[in-house]
């Protein structure tokens, strides 16, 4: 799915960016927290394959606050309080022809969609809410927060380094699991410049230190879901379990996870808690069967390299390799699935773009000083969301692992399907693939 189509309505001389995705039967206003950009959140395939799950069961209408993303924008002197914030969602609806719907949100929009549903329940049926806090502030009864003093240091670190390298590596306790993603990191750089300057985001947080729920919660009457990841190391599980604790009737759900952000890891059990929540019925992941072409690499004799060049040394060179493993792709039309330490596992609609793009990196890292191993497989996937997984990738897996130095090797599916193509190959013989039924004829490619 390509980006949506981008709205706007209007909140006076205000207008507010939003897309609508979905046929369900319920209306759910997603409201991203901290960055929000509803063009640029597309680009991202872990991004967007989050907003798709929730597609799947609601018509969802994702929006930009005012002065964020697409929407308009201010400068720092001109924050709105947040009536005005629950105002704009309203107009939003309006615009969109929805008389009632759920509010998702998190980080600091959890205060906007409380407080709207607190004020309008006739328009708001349900409020989930991941990891909120009561107040952000600490204070003789919320001792777990942040001090006034940390988050001036924070904010500090907004005028810095907001949209930039320095405050993406300096806070790797919010998404822990971006360590080692280049493209993704990048990625997640860019979208915040593109969600507001780095004068509003440090209004913006001044702003919502301000802000205490404690008196408006036990005012919340409609149905409640409260969520908090089990091991985010940014929210402490007081703070939602507060939030539950004093709304009527709530409910407070663990799910797994590390990152602060709803959108990177988990994303399938926190969409199918939301799901059940709305709908009362709880749906898997999608799934569905289609051929593949995985490859998997991986930098031989990495331990060595990492022991010779010492930490920051050894980082310079992964990142190096990765970027000549991402432009091969990008050039042979590869998905990257998954990136662990010095290892690639990628997809291809064809062997031979596999196959090519496997040389060509085998090829490239040559003038950076290190040599790769590769395996290619093809074989039926099954693909979950935006993921393939199945026996074909463990196959893939296991015959990169008998790979040698710069060598491809390829399964005898791979030989097969390639005929005509101009590829050569070496007979590697008969092998046993760990946890694979029967013998394996592989070749070697010749390059």
């Amino acid at each position: 799915m390509g980006a949506p189509e981008t709205r706007f309505a209007w909140n006076g001389d205000v207008s507010l960016a939003y897309q609508v995705v979905g046929e369900g039967s319920v209306d759910l206003l997603y409201l991203p927290g901290g960055v929000s950009n509803v063009d640029v959140m597309w680009e991202s395939a872990r991004y967007s394959a989050f907003l798709e799950r929730l597609a799947r069961f609601s018509r969802m209408i994702v929006m930009d606050r005012r002065g964020v993303g697409c929407s308009e924008r201010f400068s720092p002197s001109d924050v709105a309080p947040l009536e005005v914030a629950v105002e704009d969602i309203l107009s939003v609806l309006d615009d969109v022809g929805s008389e009632q719907a759920a509010l998702f949100g998190f980080d600091e929009t959890n205060y906007i969609v409380a407080m709207c549903a607190a004020a309008h329940p006739e328009r708001i049926s349900h409020l989930a809410m991941l990891d909120p806090s009561p107040t952000s502030v600490r204070d003789d009864e919320i001792t777990w927060e942040w001090t006034r003093r940390q988050w001036d240091r924070q904010i500090e670190r907004f005028h810095e380094g907001w949209g930039r390298r320095s405050l993406s590596e300096g806070q790797p306790e919010v998404i822990p699991s971006l360590a080692g993603d280049e493209r993704e990191r990048l990625w997640l750089e860019k979208f915040q410049r593109l969600t507001q300057s780095p004068g509003l985001a440090a209004a913006e947080t001044r702003k919502n230190c301000d802000i205490d729920l404690r008196g408006i919660l036990p005012s919340i009457h409609v149905p409640t879901l409260v969520l908090h990841r089990a091991d985010a190391r940014v929210v402490d599980v007081r703070s939602p379990t507060y939030v539950a604790d004093h709304i009527a009737g709530a409910t407070l759900v663990e799910i797994p996870g590390i990152d602060h952000i709803p959108f990177w890891d988990h994303t399938e059990e926190l969409a199918s808690e939301i799901e059940a929540f709305l709908t009362g019925v709880r749906h898997g992941p999608t799934m569905d069967r289609v051929l593949a072409t995985v490859m998997f690499t991986d930098i031989v004799g990495s331990t060595e390299h990492q022991a010779s060049l010492g930490d920051s040394g050894w980082k310079s060179l992964v990142q190096a390799h990765h970027r000549i493993v991402r432009s091969a792709l990008e050039r042979w039309r590869g998905t990257e699935n998954d990136t662990a330490g010095d290892g690639f596992y990628a997809t291809f609609d064809g062997p031979a773009r596999g196959i090519n793009c496997a040389i060509e990196i085998v090829e490239r890292v040559r003038e950076i000083g290190i040599e790769i191993r590769a395996g290619i497989h093809t074989g039926e996937c099954e693909r979950i969301e935006s993921k393939f997984g199945g026996l074909a990738v463990t196959i893939g897996s296991r015959v990169a692992s008998h790979a040698g130095p710069s060598q491809v090797l390829v399964s005898q599916t791979v030989k097969d399907l390639v005929a005509g193509s101009g590829l050569l190959f070496e007979d590697a013989g008969e092998h046993e693939l760990k946890g694979v039924p029967g013998p394996w004829h592989l070749y070697s490619v010749l390059t």
